[in-house]
């Protein structure tokens, strides 16, 4: 896709939704129009204030006005990363009961309120396939651990976002055999990968790890894209079933990540300020209950640390494994949104 402008005068452009149907477009004098395709279907005005959103013109779809005020509020706190909150003014009675009924909005005293903790929890603005709810619980065993029965594995992409600060889009698809063996094999074996993996050899070698992975109820294996271009190798893990949980208290829907960056070009703080709180993002909103996201580090690998600590994760402790001696880090969800670490951190962070 074509990249979005971002000039502080001229008209600027911000893709919206993970099929980016819908497009915010604001001018240089502050009026922000949202569009799906072509058509432009709400108009709004941001005063002199910087903090006040009038709605000029509404869709009569009430679904229609939801999706676009979450694309307005998404584009304007993408854009001002220091806006704490946005006063919507001039709503239907309507849309400002259906705008806190989904828990986008709140009232302030007399003010209709829409805080960025909020915008980025509404599911349908990142997930592919957002209707896909979650399992109801129930309880099965596997190799003698309890643990909530898990979810079958989605298909293609699963999450998208468009990163402002990169104007590239980066993206997550379930990583498959036919289209990624190649990737995970010249990944695998690039010697600054192996050094902390381990996992070098032929490409059958390969395809049997990844056949695992794909088989493995508890494990989700991610390709990550900026612009469709492959960049990285991600697992994403359900920590009561994985070799995590001996070694701390694990909750029923704490996950956990591996990750691997097979391309030199998206090494580095740009791209690990889109790439790594974009994936928290995806695994918080797939799942609501998910409270904690947890990893194991190598604890000699200082750099991964320190671009955790960056990101909001806590270092818990160090342990041992039998292959290598790890640190515990966590990351709160109350924290990532909190403190909207989905834009990125001040301090260094470089390439893992």
């Amino acid at each position: 896709m074509n990249k979005a402008s971002s000039s502080a005068t001229g008209p600027r452009a911000f893709p919206i939704g993970p099929d980016f149907s819908m497009t915010a477009v604001q001018d240089g004098g502050g009026d922000l129009r949202i569009a799906v395709g072509i058509t432009t279907v709400m108009r709004l005005r941001l005063d002199e204030r910087l903090d006040h959103l009038k709605i000029l013109t509404v869709p009569d779809d009430p679904k229609l006005a939801i999706a676009a005020v979450s694309a307005a509020a998404e584009a304007m706190f993408g854009w001002r990363p220091n806006l704490d909150r946005l006063v919507l003014n001039s709503p239907s009675a309507e849309l400002a009961s259906e705008l806190m009924n989904q828990g986008l909005a709140l009232m302030a005293g007399t003010d209709l309120v829409l805080l960025p903790e909020l915008i980025m929890q509404r599911r349908n603005s990142w997930l592919v396939n957002a209707e896909r709810s979650p399992l109801p619980q129930l309880h099965v065993m596997t190799d003698g651990k309890r643990h909530p029965r898990r979810p079958p594995k989605p298909v293609g992409k699963v999450y998208a976002r468009f990163i402002p600060w990169l104007a590239e889009v980066i993206s997550f698809r379930v990583a498959s055999l036919d289209d990624d063996l190649h990737l995970l094999h010249r990944w695998m074996n690039d010697p600054r990968v192996d050094a902390f993996w381990n996992e070098a050899g032929d490409l059958e070698k390969h395809r049997r790890y990844l056949s695992g992975i794909l088989a493995d109820p508890h494990m989700l294996p991610l390709i990550g894209c900026f612009d469709d271009e492959p960049f990285g190798y991600f697992e994403l893990y359900w920590a009561k079933e994985n070799r995590i949980a001996p070694f701390y208290d694990a909750d029923d829907y704490d996950r956990g990540w591996h990750v691997v960056v097979g391309e030199d070009a998206y090494r580095g703080r740009r791209h690990i300020s889109a790439w790594l709180p974009s994936l928290m993002h995806y695994v918080f909103l797939d799942d609501c209950r998910t409270q904690r996201i947890v990893g194991e580090p190598a604890a000699a690998h200082s750099q991964q640390l320190r671009n955790l600590d960056v990101s909001g994760f806590a270092k818990i402790k160090n342990f041992d494994f039998p292959h290598k001696r790890a640190t515990l880090v966590m990351l709160l969800r109350e924290r990532f949104f909190g403190d909207r670490l989905w834009l990125p951190a001040a301090g260094p962070a470089t390439a893992s």
